[in-house]
């Protein structure tokens, strides 16, 4: 499977700084950051940056992952809550029976996945156990 690079390039900074969207209108915060806001439409939209810790909420473990991420198996999904702000992100850094919902996790950049015929190497953000937790 090929990944398109220039869109890629185009989002890297919000996937490696977790910046998302806050809208001036109704004041609320997204992520991914869009040009209209999901909640109200307005176009009135400035950039913010997202804490860097957060609660695990859920999560969900794939034996059988998408192609692209099959070095990552078992590959932990989880729903991640940013003091309000909603993303889901995978969980590294630990294992199944250790991870448990409500933990704090923080954000972390690591290689997401790896198109290995256009040699093309994806980076971007992961959640891992905060450093008090371990």
């Amino acid at each position: 499977m090929e990944y398109s690079v220039p869109i890629y390039w185009r989002n890297r900074i919000s996937y490696y700084r977790l910046i998302g969207g806050k809208c001036k209108s109704c004041g609320k915060i997204f992520f991914p950051p869009q040009n209209t806001c999901p909640y109200c439409g307005s176009g009135n939209i400035e950039p913010v940056n997202l804490p860097r810790k957060g609660r695990l909420l859920t999560y969900t473990v794939s034996y059988n992952p998408p192609e692209g991420y099959k070095l990552q198996t078992p590959l932990i999904i989880g729903l991640i809550d940013l003091r309000g702000t909603k993303i889901i992100a995978q969980v590294t850094d630990i294992s199944p029976g250790e991870i448990s919902e409500g933990m704090e996790v923080e954000a972390v950049v690591r290689k997401i996945r790896e198109d290995r015929t256009a040699g093309l190497i994806q980076y971007g953000y992961k959640f891992r156990p905060a450093i008090s937790q371990r």
